[in-house]
């Protein structure tokens, strides 16, 4: 397998940076590279840009609105767009639900929730974990039961990512007791404007109400808005967290924060000298850098097999267990690099606020921040522990 990319890729390559350069706005960019948050708006105007170009749902087939790129073009343009700070796109619709709707859903379902993930008036969230089944998927309790042409549904899900700006939530629920947990799941799709639906924020250990709590209270929901087979829910969640588990390895956005670290690096002294000819430091910048190589390797190699029309099977589960390990150890270096100044925590700069100047070098603000909220890398998307078994049992047959 040749891994060297060819002329044509390199070629659109150059047409993404290109692109990037010329409309990705400098306002954006710049939220992105200080490590800002990035609010509802910026993620909505973002989007509106590639999906006038047709470059949203880069995944998609054409007749359904998508740029239909291989999965070589797919991980260029996640390089390129991550090296020029662009804002990441939000997956619940893009590239976790639409494949799910593509694969087992109706041709309606495809034709009434498609068109309006790419027009940005629908916003989705995962509605996956809950209390009591978090890395232990299956043991889903949120019900729903069938009365007619309605499921009323009942329970709570938990760390639900950007839930506060959702419209819709894709839900794991359960609709038979009394079989094997893992065969009573259905998949179900539910909008949050729905009377009975509460939505309860999260503060998390940085300070942002990231994640979220959602209740259903007797929530009517349309038979019409079931995916596939009732009780069949279990296959398609798999063939979603193949999706999100590789869109975590963020090879992408390892490279770009590798980069930002190369920079900091060597304009920061310690000891009358560059942090990066520290040896301990530039030690663990070199492994960290050796590590992300042999990981973006590996993933082209996925995305090779990808190309060849294979889907990916547990090495989803490789990716996403080194990925995330690399991720939180260059927010670490990051936070290490930046010392005391990486002590005040600013909220309003973070927040965008033009009223709070950082304190330090501008690379600071939001290193302790970042490095604490990646703690949760190892954790979401099936932890770094099952993800292990997984690989365990899939392909060393143990």
């Amino acid at each position: 397998m040749d891994l060297n990319y060819t002329a044509e890729q390199d070629a659109f390559r150059a047409q993404i940076r290109a692109f990037l350069a010329d409309n990705l706005p400098a306002a954006i960019r710049e939220k992105v590279r200080l490590g800002k948050r990035i609010s509802k708006a910026d993620s909505e105007a973002w989007n509106a840009i590639l999906s006038t170009q047709g470059w949203l749902a880069t995944n998609w087939p054409k007749e359904y609105g998508g740029a239909e790129w291989d999965a070589v073009q797919r991980q260029i343009f996640e390089e390129e767009a991550c090296l020029a700070h662009a804002p990441r796109l939000v997956p619940f619709g893009l590239t976790m639900l639409a494949p799910v709707l593509l694969q087992f859903g109706s041709e309606a379902q495809r034709q009434r929730f498609l068109p309006r993930i790419l027009s940005g008036e629908d916003w989705w969230c995962q509605g996956y974990s809950e209390p009591g089944a978090g890395s232990d998927l299956a043991a889903v309790k949120t019900r729903a039961v069938r009365e007619g042409d309605h499921y009323v549904v009942n329970g709570q899900k938990t760390w639900t990512t950007l839930g506060q700006h959702a419209n819709w939530i894709f839900c794991l629920v359960r609709t038979n007791p009394d079989v094997k947990k893992q065969a009573g799941i259905s998949f179900l799709l539910i909008d949050m404007e729905t009377p009975g639906v509460t939505v309860r924020p999260i503060t998390l250990i940085d300070g942002e109400a990231e994640v979220n709590e959602v209740f259903f209270d007797n929530v009517h929901v349309p038979v019409d808005n079931l995916v596939g087979e009732e009780d069949k829910g279990w296959t398609y969640a798999k063939y979603l967290l193949t999706h999100e588990r590789t869109n975590i390895a963020g090879v992408g956005f390892s490279n770009a924060a590798l980069a930002t670290l190369k920079k900091v690096a060597a304009g920061t002294m310690a000891g009358g000298r560059s942090l990066d000819e520290n040896p301990h430091f530039a030690g663990r910048m070199a492994q960290v850098e050796i590590d992300l190589m042999a990981m973006r390797t590996t993933n082209l190699r996925v995305v090779s097999a990808a190309a060849a029309g294979q889907a990916p099977g547990a090495e989803s589960s490789m990716l996403k267990v080194k990925g995330t390990l690399i991720r939180q150890e260059l927010t670490s270096l990051l936070r290490r690099a930046a010392g005391p100044d990486a002590m005040p925590f600013l909220p309003d700069y973070l927040d965008g606020g033009d009223n709070q100047d950082p304190m330090g070098p501008e690379h600071a603000a939001s290193a302790a921040p970042t490095y604490f909220n990646m703690r949760k890398l190892s954790i979401f998307g099936g932890s770094n522990e099952v993800q292990r078994s997984i690989i365990a049992k899939t392909i060393l047959e143990l």
